[in-house]
C-alpha cells in the first residue's frame, strides 16, 4: 500500500500518517526477522532441545553405569534433573496450548 499518495486523498490526520509510515517501514525492516522467526520454528527448536537434553542424559547415565569412574555421579544427576524440568516446561506449554485451543474452539460467535 502506498501511504504517500492517499494521504492526499484520505484527509487523515498527519500525526497518525506519520505513525502509518513508521508502522510500515517497521513492518518492512523486520519482514526477514519475522520469516525466520515463526512460532511453529521457535517450538520446533525448544522441542529438539529438550530432546537433545533428554539424549544427553541418558548417554550420562549409560555411561556412568559402564564405568562409573569416568562419569561422576553428580553431573549425571544434574544432567537428569535438566532433563526433567525441560520435560515438565514441554509439558507445560502444550498443555496451556490445548487449553487456548479448546477456549477458542467453544466462543461463540
Amino acid at each position: 500500500m502506498e501511504i504517500n499518495k492517499t494521504a492526499a486523498v484520505s484527509g487523515l490526520p498527519t500525526p497518525l500518517l506519520d505513525a502509518l509510515k513508521r508502522n510500515a517501514a517497521a513492518q518492512r525492516a523486520s519482514q526477514p526477522a519475522q520469516e525466520s522467526q515463526s512460532f511453529t520454528g521457535a517450538m520446533d527448536k525448544a522441542l529438539r532441545a529438550v530432546s537433545a537434553t533428554q539424549e544427553d542424559a541418558s548417554r550420562m547415565a549409560e555411561a556412568f553405569q559402564m564405568n562409573p569412574a569416568g562419569v561422576s555421579l553428580e553431573q549425571t544427576m544434574v544432567a537428569s534433573q535438566k532433563s526433567q524440568i525441560a520435560f515438565q516446561s514441554a509439558l507445560h506449554v502444550r498443555n496451556r496450548l490445548v487449553s487456548a485451543y479448546s477456549d477458542i474452539m467453544n466462543m461463540q460467535v
